[in-house]
């Protein structure tokens, strides 16, 4: 996959997470909100990668995870985060609480997936943000 791809691929997940949750499929909408950001994420590692780079095997391991938290440090964008405006990083705090477990499970509430999403992919949502830098 190149950059480009996981950019269409984060566009596409916000757009069925927001079908999802208007047909109140809300845990389907909580987990594709999260695949959102992490595809987001691993754009902007793709951006810092130098091209003709030969990869480090061990950065080149740790990209292959669903960890948000260990995504953000791995593209370099943690220390922009500490100088963002304070709603990207409200905006954060709260879409870091996702993980790929979420898949497996269900009875998410819909006022929660919708603040959720709001912090994803809102007008003040950390996916603007990141697609400042990706």
């Amino acid at each position: 996959m190149v950059r480009r791809d996981f950019q269409n691929l984060s566009v596409l997940r916000v757009r069925e997470a927001r079908r999802l949750a208007d047909a109140g499929l809300y845990d389907g909408a909580y987990y594709l909100g999260g695949i959102a950001i992490e595809c987001a994420l691993k754009s902007a590692i793709a951006r810092a990668t130098q091209r003709y780079e030969f990869p480090d095997l061990e950065r080149t391991r740790r990209v292959y995870t669903h960890n948000l938290e260990i995504l953000l440090k791995l593209s370099g964008l943690d220390t922009k985060l500490d100088d963002a405006e304070p709603h990207v990083q409200d905006a954060w705090a709260r879409a870091r609480s996702w993980n790929v477990e979420t898949r497996y499970q269900t009875g998410r509430a819909r006022a929660d997936v919708l603040e959720f999403l709001e912090a994803v992919a809102g007008r003040r949502g950390v996916l603007r943000w990141l697609k400042q830098h990706w």
